[in-house]
Formats: structure tokens, sequence, C-alpha cells
């Protein structure tokens, strides 16, 4: 019996590997991770948290410093997966760039919205001008991701992973090793889900691997250039500022992408402000209205953690 067990772990091993360990291109810094455990551990965020019927969860944080020649990773529990909330829509707009970076459609390509997939009934960013999505509405895909992107549009999300398929999207977050990180499930009730997925677990990531897609989009490296800039270029627009970047100088530029529900708060981006440069992916399982003053006090925190290590 025991011979059994270890071979079926062997073999759990073998079909994921590398599920939270940091690539070899980083060095750990213990320093840095000692830094940050002590602005959670001010702002209260150190403990454990009852997230309902999901139970006890924990943060999820990482912070990979860019000042040097050599990216720098610390953090506290950022192999932790958790619940990302909108945050994982960064990684449905990563498969559509592939797929129209391979020539299987155009940015420009029209496609048709419909039911169930039409879910959003108020927007995220109150003072965006777009209208919400309808049942029957022809848009383009461009039109689609930056939706998704910079207004966190639900609809937008469910329609693009339709066109990506989930089972391409986690293949693209596969080859970079960011196993147990899958896209199961769109932005609706499960009652309204695809055949297969009504009673697949809910999606999850990692800081680590949150920041690792971001340093990939940095280093112009997620897949190609091309993906990598357009990915920046979205990222760049986000309307939401609530969360880490309330926290940050106006002259910092901020490519993230936020999300939130229940009883989580997330963020996610590289912020670069002259020399200042780094990546920060920040998931609480905080409801947002709590969440909200200690992302100022974090960002802020941190900015300047990493402007004292210049």
């Amino acid at each position: 019996m025991k011979n059994v067990f270890i071979f079926l772990l062997l073999f759990i091993v073998t079909l994921f590997p590398q599920t939270n360990k940091a690539p070899s291109y980083y060095e750990i810094d213990e320093k840095l991770s000692k830094n940050l455990y002590d602005i959670v551990l001010e702002l209260d965020l150190e403990h454990n948290f009852d997230v309902g019927e999901d139970g006890i969860e924990q943060i999820s944080l990482a912070v990979i410093d860019l000042t040097s020649d050599q990216p720098k990773l610390g953090g506290v529990n950022y192999d932790n997966f958790i619940y990302p909330a909108s945050v994982y829509k960064m990684y449905v707009a990563a498969e559509i760039l592939h797929q129209v970076s391979d020539e299987k459609y155009s940015l420009y390509e029209s496609y048709a919205t419909n039911e169930p997939n039409v879910v959003d009934r108020s927007k995220q960013i109150d003072n965006d001008p777009r209208p919400l999505l309808k049942d029957g509405d022809s848009v383009n895909v461009n039109y689609l991701l930056d939706l998704m992107i910079t207004r966190s549009d639900n609809s937008a999300a469910n329609c693009l992973i339709d066109i990506a398929q989930r089972k391409n999207i986690d293949s693209l977050l596969h080859s970079y090793g960011w196993y147990g990180s899958e896209v199961t499930r769109k932005f609706l009730k499960r009652k309204f889900e695809d055949p297969g997925y009504e009673k697949i677990r809910g999606t999850e990531t990692c800081a680590l691997h949150a920041a690792d897609f971001m340093y990939r989009i940095y280093t112009n490296t997620l897949v190609n250039e091309w993906i990598s800039l357009q990915m920046k270029t979205l990222l760049g627009r986000q309307l939401d500022k609530t969360k880490l970047a309330a926290g940050l100088p106006s002259s910092a530029m901020f490519y993230h992408k936020t999300g939130w529900f229940s009883f989580w708060t997330n963020d996610v981006g590289i912020v670069i402000d002259g020399k200042v440069k780094y990546i920060i992916a920040c998931f609480v399982p905080l409801e947002e209205e709590l969440a909200l003053p200690k992302f100022k006090i974090l960002s802020e925190k941190v900015y300047e953690l990493i402007k004292s290590r210049m």
C-alpha cells in the first residue's frame, strides 16, 4: 500500500510540475520578504481569514524588485492559491492575443454577444460612458478585450472565454509552469455553465504566478513581443484606481488588473516611476470595503521600501 501511495504521489507531481516553485531567473530575497511581512503584520493582514463556506484563507503577496540587473523576489505566502476574482481576466486576454498573433482571427473580427454570457446589470466603473453589453450586440474582439480589462466587464469576459476556450487558456498557463492557475469558470451562475463545467472547482491563482505573468509582460516575453506590448497597453488603461493605485505617486505608471468579489480584494501590476520599478501581486481574503484602506497603505509602504533599496 505504501508503494502504491508513493507511485500516485510521483504521478501527480509529474502531471503538475513546479506548481509553486519560483523560476531560477529570480533571486529569492529573504530580507525583502521580511520587510514585506512586517508591512503585512502592521496592517493586520498576516492572520487566517474566515471566508464563509470556503473555509480559512490567507493573504498571497509577491513583489519583484526590478531596480537591479537581476530581479529579486520576495513575499508573504506567495505560493498560496486563492480566488483571484477578476484578476484572472488577464489570463483570458493573453490567450485571445495569442490566437490573434497566430492569425486565427483578427482583433477587429465581429462577434455577437448572447445570453447567458450577458450578465452585467451595472457597470464596474460608474463614470465609464460605454453602455452595458446586451443580447445580440455586434462588437469586435478588440472592444471586448478593452471592456474586460479596463472596466472589468463580466459579460465581455464570458464572451472572450468562449472565443479563447478554457483548455487553450490553461495550455498557455501551463507552458510557463503555472499549474494550479487554470481558468475553470466563467463569470456567471453555475446553472448556466457549459456542459462539463457545472461542478468544476472555482478558479484559483497565486501571487507568484500572477507576478511572474506580469514579469513576462515587463520583459516582452509573454509568448512574443507583440502580445506583451498589447497586454501592457490594455493594463495601462485600467480604470479602477481604488486599490494599489491609490497609494502610488501621481508620477507612477501602473499597468495592472484589479479584482474583487465577496471576501476577496486583489490587485496585480507593474509599477514604473523613474528608477523605481517593481511588480506587485496582492490577493487579500477581505471584503473590498475593509480592504481598500489597507491596500492604499500597503502600496505606499511597498513603494517606499523599493525606493529605499536603490
